[in-house]
């Protein structure tokens, strides 16, 4: 069997068939049906294609070559590189990070040297994480210089030569042969190396470009694209596009277009305005107030009343915020490498917790990209076993050919004789005594066996089915049976041996079925994503019908649209992303169309997963949120992914998905008590410096400000508990309740510092020791109550995150028991006392965070605060519900119509 099989076979995977032919002989009335395969077609202009029209055996001219090359520049892609330097300074940047270098210019203007190497330590420490972390990506771009070939033979002034392929310009004549990367894209010309005649077609393998699961059959006047493989033949093609105007330069210009902000980035800076705009208002109010109030005095001295302002900014500001979610992101990383998971870009550990849709790639993704023996069609009376060793012998041994090579490894795997040979090509008890390769006329191969055992000889024919059936005289049964396998998506393979006592009249064995099938967890992959929230969409350059039928051995929906759908004038952007949100994936994409899926469902506000293997799948990678490169990946397509699996299936994402979120819950955690305690640091100190003019030591200010934010770093190996559904940023829920939780521990403060001033009278300093230990202890413990939206009691923190924020409060009681560094002792019995208050007062806080996340909602702040964004926001929400049940109702219907024919082909069969 050979190239003219694959067009030939039943089956819609990718190649151009033929017309069908009626039957002859007995039940011959019916006729095999042909699908056909769609190709992407490339569109050639009216001015390139009058510079086509190259003599095959003379070629360009060097003249003619140095002026193509000044229009069309060289056959290379062209990569716009960002110096290392920039990229590290790149990580000063965002909201919170201007506010904490602000600070830092500050201190060093007023002089205070140990906060200036502090907080610019903290600085420098989250920028290094994050650069090193991502440094280890390769450039996308580079990679996919590594997929071109670097040489081809060329026809130049009338001598065929080797040159580099960047020399290249539309309009040169290359050969092509077996092995080759191809260089450019280019159009068959149907003749050899040296102008003869060349039978058959050329064989290529594209699927790391389209997706398609087999070579492809390619004859005079296609287009062959630069990167694919040639597996099979010999031909002259003349370029048609070169560089970055080639099938896959297109695709590197979409990995080349600027990044967006990242969905963390957006969330930090989210958080970062609003801690900004609370903090230089509060401590710009209380900074005019203390220069009108002390004016005159040296209390009023702006330099003194800058120091005063400045230390209460770097103990409100969350100077530890970056460093701790970075730490935090670098611990998963580190438990994922365990797994086989290699992070790339650090903050996709924790976007990869929101992605409620994940689309994949079908070849080599959830399939294995191998070809192989699926449950054949068989009649009178034979096996499975007997069709795998019919077809074995009528195999070409050592044919460099997909399904020759699927068909002699299913025999060699399932048949026992085949097994422990001595000699590779013998098979015992039988030996081929003529063999007949494949014939492009006769469409199939032949052989003559003797059987050692009975001493007699009989033929063995394969090839295309309907070759087969007309050998055999005719058989409606195996034609229905041919089709059936077609609309599945299945490649056929007829095999026919002659009747015993007869080498002229043949019976027909059977058809040998062909898939590339799903790999062993894809499918318990899906599940479990689907059970965690995650909606799976097979995004594949192969044939829809193929498409289909993985999808239903998968597990998943069999709604899978062609990819003109992504592209119909007649529809609105909206009405595409609802289809692109209701259907189960999309078939028959080139990497534009993959890129438009992502980028349409980005634009609804989803966070989007897209997982792949092939430069095709590259640019798609790089536009989501999570691009996941999977085992045995091209170097394109690992450049361009923020995670690489480097163990071979699927299943490692479901641990990369439960690591995520674990992570987020932890970071989530963090940014609620952090916000938290700087509301309710400014709050408080802006209300009892306007009322009374009180602060605090600027050395116990700095001290709640160190002790509390190194003893959160280690929330990154606290437990979390695992969400069941796709997590997300509620910056409206976030912020609302660190208002609330700040105001009522703002309340305790007041509590505490009339109770003490007023009603027991104490001194000055004890006054500011016990402030200072309440302010250290009861926003601190607030974080046992942020580590959930449950309940405190659901999730017991680790071990080692307890004694961590234990501790610190535990050293703060000791210096303000002792009066160590405070200035004077409290005692046991107010250290005790405002310890047990503040764990007293953050269950209840806890009974606050349960009923705000029970209840609250978007409609809740849209009604409470009628912004016209939000008015906005919520009219087009109710608009969108409107768009998806009209969306809806409409896929639902193909759905049942889908069934309906499956029905009924049952019925048929019976």
């Amino acid at each position: 069997m050979s190239k003219q099989e694959i067009e030939n076979h039943q089956g819609d995977y990718g190649h151009n068939h033929g017309n069908a032919g009626k039957i002859d002989g007995k039940e011959g009335d019916m006729e095999v049906e042909e699908q056909v395969h769609h190709e992407h077609v490339e569109e050639i202009s009216p001015e390139l294609e009058l510079l086509l029209k190259t003599d095959p055996l003379k070629g360009l001219s060097d003249d003619e070559v140095l002026r193509r090359r000044e229009t069309f520049g060289k056959n290379e892609l062209v990569e716009k590189k960002r110096h290392p330097l920039l990229k590290f300074l790149g990580y000063f940047t965002g909201a919170i990070a201007y506010l904490i270098e602000i600070a830092v210019i500050c201190s060093a203007i007023v002089g205070d040297w140990a906060d200036f190497g502090i907080i610019l330590a903290l600085l420098f420490i989250n920028a290094t994480i994050g650069f090193v972390e991502e440094a280890k990506a390769e450039s996308a771009l580079d990679a996919l210089k590594q997929t071109l070939a670097l040489k081809t033979r060329c026809w130049r002034n009338g001598h065929l030569v080797e040159l580099d392929t960047s020399e290249l310009v539309p309009g040169d004549v290359i050969v092509l042969r077996l092995g080759d990367i191809i260089p450019a894209d280019g159009r068959l010309l149907g003749i050899g190396a040296t102008g003869e005649a060349t039978e058959g077609d050329l064989q290529v393998d594209q699927s790391a470009l389209t997706g398609e699961s087999l070579p492809l059959s390619k004859n005079k006047g296609a287009t062959v694209y630069s990167s694919s493989i040639v597996k099979q033949g010999q031909q002259m093609a003349v370029v048609t596009k070169t560089g970055g105007d080639t099938f896959i330069g297109r695709a590197a210009g979409l990995m080349a277009v600027a990044p967006e902000e990242g969905h963390f980035q957006k969330i930090i800076n989210r958080i970062g305005n609003f801690l900004i705009l609370i903090t230089v208002v509060l401590v710009v109010i209380i900074m005019v107030y203390l220069l009108v109030v002390d004016r005159g005095t040296p209390d009023g001295e702006f330099k003194k009343v800058l120091e005063r302002v400045l230390v209460l900014t770097i103990a409100a500001i969350p100077v530890g915020l970056p460093t701790v979610m970075s730490v935090t992101m670098a611990m998963g990383a580190k438990e994922l490498a365990v797994r086989k998971v290699i992070v790339k870009r650090l903050t996709a550990v924790e976007e990869m917790a929101s992605v409620s849709v994940l689309c994949s790639d079908k070849t080599g993704t959830l399939t294995l990209n191998e070809l192989t023996f699926d449950e054949p069609y068989l009649t009178n009376g034979n096996t499975a076993e007997d069709i795998l060793l019919y077809s074995y012998l009528a195999a070409e041994p050592g044919a460099n050919d997909p399904i020759e090579f699927a068909v002699r490894t299913a025999a060699e795997e399932q048949l026992d004789i085949l097994k422990n040979r001595t000699h590779k090509h013998e098979v015992p008890g039988y030996k081929v005594t003529s063999f007949l390769p494949f014939n492009p006329s006769t469409k199939m191969t032949q052989a003559t066996v003797m059987n050692y055992s009975t001493q007699e000889s009989f033929k063995v024919a394969k090839g295309a089915p309907q070759v087969i059936i007309r050998l055999v005289g005719g058989d409606n049964d195996a034609v229905r049976a041919v089709n059936a396998l077609a609309k599945r998506g299945l490649r056929a393979l007829g095999v026919a041996r002659t009747k015993p006592g007869s080498l002229e009249e043949y019976e027909l064995v059977g058809m040998i079925s062909l898939i590339d099938p799903p790999r062993p967890d894809s499918a318990e992959t899906i599940r479990r994503c689907n059970e965690m929230g995650v909606d799976v969409k097979m995004i594949t350059g192969d044939q829809q019908i193929i498409a289909k039928e993985v999808a239903h051995r998968l597990g998943m929906g069999r709604v899978i649209l062609d990819a003109g759908h992504l592209v119909d004038p007649s529809k609105s952007d909206d009405e595409i992303t609802e289809h692109c949100i209701r259907a189960d994936g999309f078939a028959q994409v080139i990497p534009e169309h993959k890129y438009r899926v992502v980028e349409l469902l980005q634009n609804r506000g989803i966070l989007v997963g897209m997982t792949g293997d092939g430069v095709n799948d590259a640019p798609a990678l790089k536009k989501a949120n999570v691009g996941i490169a999977v085992h045995g990946c091209t170097d394109a397509a690992r450049s361009a992914a923020d995670i690489v699996l480097l163990a071979p299936g699927l299943s490692t994402i479901v641990d990369g998905l439960m690591t995520s979120r674990a992570i987020f819950q932890r970071m989530r955690s963090y940014a609620l008590y952090r916000i938290t305690s700087t509301v309710h640091f400014l709050m408080f100190f802006f209300c009892i410096t306007m009322a009374l003019k009180w602060h605090m030591k600027p050395i116990l200010l700095i001290l709640i400000c160190i002790l509390n934010d190194a003893a959160t770093l280690v929330i990154s190996v606290d437990n979390a508990k695992i969400s069941a559904y796709p997590d997300k940023w509620r910056i409206g829920q976030l912020i609302f309740l660190s208002v609330v939780l700040g105001a009522l521990l703002t309340a305790l403060s007041f509590a505490h510092f009339f109770i003490a001033d007023r009603v027991y009278q104490v001194s000055a300093p004890k006054l500011e020791a016990i402030m200072y230990l309440h302010i250290s202890s009861a926003p601190h413990f607030v974080i046992f109550s942020t580590r959930l939206s449950g309940y405190f009691w659901e999730n017991m923190p680790s071990p080692i995150f307890f004694i961590a924020v234990m501790g610190t409060q535990v050293f703060a009681m000791l210096i303000c028991v002792y009066g160590v560094i405070v200035g004077e002792a409290i005692g046991w019995g107010w250290g005790t006392a405002v310890i047990a208050i503040s764990l007293v007062y953050f269950v209840f806080l806890d009974f606050v965070k349960v009923f705000i996340f029970r209840y609250w909602s978007f409609e809740f702040t849209a009604a409470a605060w009628p912004t016209k964004t939000r008015k906005d926001k919520l009219k087009a929400r109710k608009v969108r519900v409107i768009q998806q049940q009209h969306v809806w109702s409409s896929i639902d219907q193909v759905r049942q119509v889908g069934l309906k024919i499956k029905v009924l082909e049952a019925l048929k069969q019976k």
